[in-house]
């Protein structure tokens, strides 16, 4: 199996580049993110490569590091996720965005991929929940907030300002941001209002 290849690119297709190793072009679809930061032909590259064997086929798909590798082979766990839509996901997306997405149920920003809707973006989020946060940059009492506003177990404070900020047009991870570091700043016993005020303000900076 090929974990890495390091070559001179030859040439570049729609969703693929021919990386020469020694003499040998090696056909590799890569995520459009990747591609357009991979340098001109003629130059040198290496990619971390996923191999695929079918009884018909060897297909070889690149990544810029081998966490973007890693990040294919967990999405393409995900039922109804095929190699189409995981290069799809990782086309938009660093590796650390699609876990702080994940991690604090932001479809809407998964389902932005091609050939993701909103029925996919949902199994994305529900089958690699527990898999995110060790990925994530997010601050820790956000995603809680956020699980907690998810599975309505939020205190009620919290769950208004969440909703009257989702009301005024924030995402619900945004909103749930805010009003976790609003929380942090007022304390655990601050009322709606307040955590809206202190949650606006977290949002214009």
């Amino acid at each position: 199996m090929i974990g890495k290849l390091k070559g001179v690119i030859d040439s570049y297709g729609e969703d693929y580049v021919i990386l020469d190793v020694h003499g040998v072009g090696y056909h590799v679809q890569c995520p459009s993110r990747v591609l357009q930061g991979l340098p001109s032909a003629g130059e040198a590259a290496t990619l971390s490569i996923e191999t695929y064997v079918r009884e018909d086929q060897i297909r070889l798909f690149g990544f810029a590091s081998d966490l973007e590798r890693e990040w294919f082979r967990m999405l393409m766990t995900v039922q109804g996720v095929g190699a189409k839509v995981a290069l799809g996901v990782l086309g938009i997306m660093k590796p650390t965005e699609i876990a702080n997405a994940i991690a604090l149920g932001d479809k809407a920003t998964i389902s932005r991929a091609p050939g993701v809707g909103k029925r996919v973006a949902e199994r994305i989020v529900a089958e690699l929940k527990s898999k995110a946060p060790a990925f994530s940059d997010a601050d820790i009492g956000t995603i809680q907030a956020n699980d907690a506003i998810e599975a309505k177990s939020a205190p009620r404070p919290v769950a208004d300002a969440v909703s009257a900020l989702v009301n005024l047009g924030y995402g619900q991870p945004q909103a749930a941001a805010a009003v976790a570091a609003a929380q942090r700043s007022a304390g655990e016993d601050a009322d709606t209002g307040k955590l809206i005020r202190l949650g606006l303000k977290e949002l214009s900076q």
